[in-house]
């Protein structure tokens, strides 16, 4: 392990010219959306659902737990800033296909070194525009996220949609394995190193890593099939699960190396890594009906009443109640981990949006406390972490409370 990879350069443009012409868009239902062209040539499927955030684009079309979907935007116009370096949250694109209302015909900012068009094109990603953009989003909301078939070239409805009922669903996909680092590497710590962390990558935003090394931690990025005793062999202070795309139950060594190093080795999980950290506990996860995409999600805090306006980027969620038995108003017993609180939970919906366990030394949240994009509500979390490992190398073993965080609302216990 020699350093971290470098990062991917923007590309320049000169690569493939933004494709001009009509577009496709089928839904696995028969719902027809016809369009313009915006990226390259090509016929995609993958799973359709859709972002609420305003800004924030590049960071949706570079986040690797967009894996195999094709996103649709709900804001209007979309690509007014362009695109830049500094901002990739992986080295690529990662959304299988992109769907906007209006593309910025050129981007207006002293950042941009790219334009939406360009990029989506240069990627080999497929695009469209010109759609009703409402009505998809209002279908998906009903109908809930399902299959979809983007084209270019397949632009006759029945032949576009024999493809899209072919295409696999996304519950029973293992999409981790596509978007892990191949190897290990390391990313030191900023400032003096004050922890070893064995971070797994499911599919990690740079941004992730990035508040990790704020925290004095020197972050091993290991792949996602590193098994416990991988772990082990680096006596890491902590264990970090990270986002990641697909299916939970399908990431069998995340879980089985997170079961095995629970109560060994403190551990903290975020979107991905919450459902993994929820299944190795016992729980079971399932499939949301259209997901939480969005900067805008209010999450309870519990332990304290604060409402926390939080980003979101998932699909499925942990089930409370196959944690075990229940033992108080949000505190489950399970089979060999001891108790685990529901400690946050969405305002919208009641779905679970973080797990902490109160016998081993380790917590998790659904969302996105590093909210690229996104506000800065949950950042706190990161600070948690590192508590949480000092208060284990002094001999503490209790999870404990969390650092408060900052207060934008506050609302009773649900």
């Amino acid at each position: 392990m020699n350093g971290a990879p470098p990062l991917t350069a923007m590309p320049t443009g000169a690569g493939l010219r933004p494709h001009a012409g009509p577009a496709l868009l089928v839904l696995e239902d028969g719902t027809t959306f016809r369009g313009r062209s915006i990226g390259a040539p090509g016929t995609v499927t993958g799973e359709a659902v859709f972002n609420t955030g305003m800004a924030g684009y590049q960071e949706v079309l570079t986040d690797p737990s967009y894996r195999r979907q094709i996103v649709a935007m709900t804001a209007p116009h979309v690509g007014n800033y362009g695109l830049n370096d500094a901002d990739m949250e992986s080295d690529r694109i990662q959304v299988s296909g992109y769907v906007v209302k209006e593309a910025a015909r050129r981007p207006s900012s002293w950042r941009a070194e790219q334009d939406l068009r360009t990029a989506l094109a240069d990627a080999e990603v497929v695009g469209i525009e010109g759609i009703d953009t409402r009505r998809l989003t209002r279908h998906l909301r009903q109908r809930g996220a399902m299959r979809a078939g983007l084209s270019t070239e397949v632009l006759d409805v029945d032949a576009l949609l024999e493809q899209v009922v072919a295409a696999p669903p996304m519950e029973g996909l293992e999409l981790a394995s596509e978007v892990t680092t191949p190897a290990p590497y390391v990313v030191p710590a900023e400032g003096q190193r004050r922890f070893r962390v064995a971070a797994i990558d499911f599919g990690m935003k740079r941004s992730i890593i990035r508040y990790l090394t704020e925290q004095g931690m020197e972050v091993h990025v290991l792949p996602s099939s590193t098994t416990a005793d991988q772990v082990r062999e680096l006596a890491p202070d902590g264990l970090f699960l990270s986002n990641g795309p697909g299916d939970p139950a399908t990431v069998a060594a995340g879980i089985a190396t997170t079961n095995a190093l629970l109560g060994e080795i403190p551990t903290f999980g975020i979107c991905l890594g919450s459902q993994l950290l929820g299944r190795a506990l016992g729980a079971d996860t399932y499939k949301l009906t259209f997901g939480h995409r969005g900067v805008n999600q209010p999450v309870l805090r519990r332990e304290d009443g604060v409402v926390e306006i939080t980003s979101h980027n998932h699909g499925f969620a942990v089930r409370a109640s196959s944690l075990g038995e229940q033992v108080d108003r949000h505190a489950f017993a399970t089979a060999d981990h001891g108790v685990v609180e529901v400690s946050h939970v969405n305002l919208n919906d009641d779905v679970v949006e973080g797990l902490t366990a109160r016998d081993v030394p380790a917590f998790s949240v659904q969302y996105h406390p590093e909210s690229a994009p996104g506000p800065s509500d949950a950042r706190y979390l990161f600070a948690r972490f590192a508590d949480l490992l000092e208060r284990t190398q002094r001999g503490h073993t209790g999870n404990g409370a969390a650092p408060s965080g900052p207060s934008t609302r506050t609302g009773g216990d649900r």
